[in-house]
């Protein structure tokens, strides 16, 4: 187990003197200040996951998939969050003062709390299980690749019509 000097002299190769780390220096706080930092983003991503959350309700009323077909609003809400996370990533970068709680309250907040892998999950087993193999497959390959492919068609896309910044130093 380490002892006190040498965490001391870890953290001080981190986070050195003037109190913001040398490495990603935008994502964190003044030490003085970063329990308050913590719970602020805590509260922030988990208002974010709860909008998300709502969102997904409400596109689930648009209708119910049968116990025995394919879960197409499963799978089109899972599809629909990954490329709204590769567009989402690409402006958060792009921008020259983007937030910093931008990923954090957008990406694993409200698009977590949007898309339903655990859903997804149940999904699959409830339709292999119940002997709906080719469906379960079929499912479970397209929702994985079809997520992959949002993501990068997302990314992509919008890394063709989002300028990227014109200077390599960010303030």
């Amino acid at each position: 187990m380490a002892d006190a000097t040498e965490v001391a002299d870890a953290a001080e190769s981190l986070v050195p003197v003037s109190g913001r780390p040398m490495l990603f220096p935008r994502l964190f706080c003044h030490p003085r200040t970063a329990g308050l930092h913590a719970l602020l983003m805590t509260a922030l991503v988990a208002g974010g996951g709860a909008a998300g959350a709502i969102a997904r309700a409400g596109v689930g009323e648009l209708g119910t998939d049968s116990p025995t077909g394919f879960p197409w609003i499963t799978f089109g809400v899972n599809v629909a969050g990954c490329g709204a996370m590769g567009v989402l990533m690409v402006i958060l970068h792009r921008l020259r003062r983007s937030p910093m709680w931008g990923g954090p309250v957008l990406g694993s907040g409200f698009l977590g709390g949007f898309t339903t892998f655990s859903t997804f999950a149940t999904d699959a087993q409830r339709l292999l299980g119940n002997g709906h193999a080719g469906t379960g497959v079929l499912y479970a390959a397209g929702t994985v690749t079809g997520a992959l492919a949002a993501c990068e068609g997302g990314r992509a896309l919008t890394a063709r019509l989002v300028p990227a910044r014109s200077s390599g130093k960010r303030p």
